[in-house]
């Protein structure tokens, strides 16, 4: 009788544990976890707001059309980006605000140097320009990702389903890079 008697405790013990444990989870509490969230959500403004700027820049330099329409879109779909970033900066009570993304600042330099290094009229620039925003779509999935998690954890679904949708388009982006250079542009680039 003892030993159930310990053991009842020991269960309602844990229990409570337990509880506390999941009852702390989705609250937006000033934590180490919670700041270093919203530090990344900075960088990834940045990261957005640079982008924004950079894409017509790559636009501008395309030489198949193909390629040139698939930088506006993806300018569009940037600005849409920041749009919802900003959305998710509300709900956590946060005020919008970047921080220097080094790897973005990193990315839209080398895209700069394909431009400078490659001839203007060619298909080695377009392929160079697709590698160069297919590096900056693996950037942000992983950042997207990555961030959809960290609001499932803190048990912001509201936040998660924002930023799922971001990831989901982002995949989509770097999918019709590949078949723009599949379908002709790394093949010409080869022959020039």
């Amino acid at each position: 009788m003892a030993t159930t008697t310990k053991t009842t405790a020991a269960k309602a013990s844990s229990k409570t544990s337990n509880n506390k444990t999941n009852n702390s989870v989705g609250k937006i509490e000033p934590s180490e976890f919670h700041e270093f969230f919203i530090d990344e959500l900075k960088d990834i403004y940045w990261a957005e707001k640079h982008l924004v700027k950079a894409l017509p820049k790559m636009k501008k330099a395309a030489t198949s059309t193909e390629l040139a329409s698939a930088f506006e879109k993806h300018t569009q779909e940037t600005q849409t980006h920041i749009d919802t970033l900003e959305k998710v900066f509300g709900l956590l009570d946060e005020k919008p605000a970047a921080k220097k993304c080094d790897a973005m600042a990193g990315l839209l330099e080398e895209a700069s140097g394909i431009i400078e290094d490659t001839d203007a009229g060619t298909m080695i620039r377009d392929a160079g320009l697709i590698l160069a925003a297919q590096k900056v779509e693996h950037y942000e999935i992983a950042t997207y990702g990555t961030l959809k998690v960290f609001a499932e954890n803190i048990d912001r679904m509201d936040v998660a389903e924002l930023l799922g949708a971001t990831l989901e388009n982002e995949k989509a982006t770097d999918v019709a890079l590949t078949e723009i250079a599949v379908s002709a542009i790394n093949a010409e680039a080869a022959a020039e």
